[in-house]
């Protein structure tokens, strides 16, 4: 597990070379698990000096009005030439929780073997460590987790999570939101390009109780593929944006 942590910090830190593509799709659903209600959005995602820089193309599978675009343009361009400065503060790690350190709070046992996706893996139990020291809600909310890992036997990387709140999370005591016992999360990485492991889906299955009296119950995949190594352009007079190196 050291050694995955190891990697899994590296893989953190060479994610920030590519450009990928994210599609988010939220699914309202009533008591009987029914979606209700189906929202979509697909972004182009990059990083700058830590950033991560979400450039929205398309909503509920539709292009961007040329309004729309325009506005969407301007305050990416914002973002990008604020995370150019040199004084420009880095993102802190809890504002952007990776794997690695979510690898860092959690304990973990049982220890076996399986096949996943066609690949040999080391499988264990995880669960929240309660004496973690954590920063931010982010992480505090991992302290109730327990659930499974998929190691990949040979890279010793991350292949699959799948876990579940053990217990309820409350939000600012539960006045702004409390996430409930039984809110599921997943999470793949997978192999891209034969080459380096990077983040494929995140599926959740989240039960809300906003501000004490409205509950929520909502279905989230994001789909990350698409990945292209890329530098940042800028030209004058223009938008800065996000540039695939070619092969």
């Amino acid at each position: 597990m050291r050694e995955v942590e190891a990697h899994q910090k590296q893989l953190d830190k060479v994610r920030e070379n590519y450009t990928y593509t994210s599609l988010e799709t939220t699914q309202d659903l009533d008591a009987n698990g029914s979606v209700t209600k189906t929202e979509s959005k697909e972004l182009e995602v990059f990083f700058v000096n830590g950033h991560a820089i979400s450039h929205l193309v398309k909503k509920d599978g539709k292009p961007l009005s040329d309004d729309e675009q325009k506005k969407e343009s301007e305050r990416v361009t914002k973002e990008i030439e604020k995370a150019q400065q040199p004084d420009a503060e880095k993102p802190k790690q809890s504002d952007d929780l990776t794997v690695s350190r979510i690898l860092e709070i959690i304990d973990v046992s049982n220890p076996r073997r399986a096949i996943y996706r066609g690949r040999a893996t080391i499988v264990f139990d995880v669960a929240g460590r309660k004496d973690a020291k954590t920063h931010g809600m982010q992480e505090e909310a991992f302290k109730k987790i327990q659930g499974t890992v998929w190691i990949d036997e040979v890279d010793r990387e991350v292949a699959h999570v799948d876990i579940a709140f053990s217990d309820n999370f409350h939000i600012a005591g539960g006045l702004v939101a409390n996430i409930e016992k039984g809110s599921r999360f997943s999470y793949d990485q997978a192999l891209v390009n034969g080459e380096i492991w990077l983040p494929a889906v995140t599926d959740a299955t989240v039960q809300l109780r906003l501000f004490l009296v409205k509950n929520m119950r909502q279905h989230i995949v994001d789909r990350q593929y698409d990945y292209k190594r890329f530098n940042v352009e800028t030209v004058p007079g223009k938008e800065v944006r996000a540039v695939a190196e070619k092969p």
